[in-house]
């Protein structure tokens, strides 16, 4: 496999800026310097007492069990070493997980308050690990090069939203800002590794940046003629109520949602329509510009429909425990529509899907002009 000069340039200058910037991101930030509770893995060894606490309270009686067990640790300066730690079932417990069994991977956690460990949770890293080794096959095995190209520039976007964009959040940057960079770093790098400097992948970023403007535009629009605060629940509460210098701006975080949400699909689309118009151009030398363009006017309208579905999809899926539980407690659909969590779910459907209508016509017309030079 030959590696060009650019290409190594390229990779090296993304790794620069994921490093860089997450530098810059967590600097003088001290949720980032204060150490967090201590959790360890460890395996559990056996159970060696339950106790049934006697709870109470007006109008109801709790019934439940706290499980005490020993469990090895795994991993870590403490490997190797037997600690007991407790499990909460039944309504002690907010989370009602499986209780425990030798032999199980779990995670434990120091709570110094009551100087006692207790059960975090199971360890799911490992089967998840598993499922990636999967997947990196699969995309080795059927993408060759490309696939290869598509897993580092996959990490690397995580790199650039886990490593950056979260951080400069929670470090009091501005989210507006950041959220572009974001994008615009995701675009130039995942277009350059996937499709390499050429023409096909400068039509689909501008393309793509201009399907982005069009859905950033409409949702400042939205956002001041909806009146939305941003307190979508309760994770928007623990957000505003974090020890932070300045509060997070919550309504900044929906901004960014709608664009770092839409901003995979519209570059699907982006290119999808650059590559088609880049094979048309080779194989039909004499094309004018006008029946390029509405060629990828045409290859954008057969896209629309499978692109619409995949987001509105998308966002339902992540969001439909919220949406049941919604819907189960209202009486009126107008008022369950009229919720702000669920305009701001409605309002990135359609922000993104307008992205994508806009993305296709543009990147269509900058193919034409790219590949033809000048119209003919």
């Amino acid at each position: 496999m030959r590696i060009s000069l650019p290409y190594v340039v390229t990779v090296v200058i993304a790794l620069l800026c994921v490093v860089i910037g997450h530098g810059i991101a967590v600097r003088d930030s001290f949720i980032f310097q204060n150490a967090s509770q201590e959790v360890v893995r460890a395996s559990v060894q056996g159970i060696t007492q339950r106790y049934t606490p006697e709870a109470f309270d007006e109008f109801m009686i709790f019934e439940g069990e706290i499980v005490y067990f020993e469990a090895r640790v795994t991993r870590g300066q403490r490997r190797g070493s037997v600690l007991t730690a407790s499990q909460s079932m039944g309504d002690f417990s907010w989370v009602q997980a499986r209780e425990v069994e030798p032999g199980d991977a779990i995670l434990l956690i120091y709570n110094e308050f009551h100087g006692e460990w207790f059960f975090y949770g199971y360890l799911r890293t490992n089967r998840l690990l598993g499922l990636g080794v999967l997947f990196t096959l699969c995309i080795l095995a059927f993408g060759g090069r490309k696939g290869f190209n598509t897993m580092l520039s996959l990490a690397l976007t995580c790199g650039a939203v886990f490593g950056v964009f979260i951080p400069a959040i929670l470090s009091g940057k501005n989210i507006y800002v950041m959220s572009l960079l974001v994008c615009a770093y995701t675009i130039t790098m995942t277009l350059l590794l996937v499709v390499g400097f050429n023409k096909k992948a400068f039509a689909a970023s501008v393309g793509c940046a201009s399907g982005l403007a069009v859905t950033g535009i409409i949702t400042v629009i939205m956002d001041r003629v909806l009146h939305l605060t941003g307190f979508l629940d309760e994770h928007s509460r623990h957000l505003q109520n974090l020890p932070l210098e300045s509060p997070v701006d919550l309504r900044a975080i929906i901004f960014a949602g709608v664009i770092i949400g839409a901003m995979g699909a519209i570059m699907d689309v982006a290119l999808s329509i650059s590559s088609a118009l880049w094979e048309i151009k080779q194989k039909a030398k004499a094309i004018t510009f006008e029946t390029l363009f509405r060629s990828g006017v045409t290859i954008g309208r057969d896209i629309m429909g499978s692109m619409a579905n995949t987001l509105i999809l998308a966002y339902i899926g992540t969001s439909l425990s919220v949406v049941l539980v919604l819907s189960a407690y209202s009486n009126s659909l107008l008022g369950l529509l009229n919720r702000e969590m669920i305009s701001v779910e409605i309002l990135q459907s359609l922000a993104g899907i307008l992205g994508i209508l806009f993305a296709m016509p543009l990147t269509a017309f900058f193919c034409a002009v790219l590949y033809l030079k000048k119209p003919q």
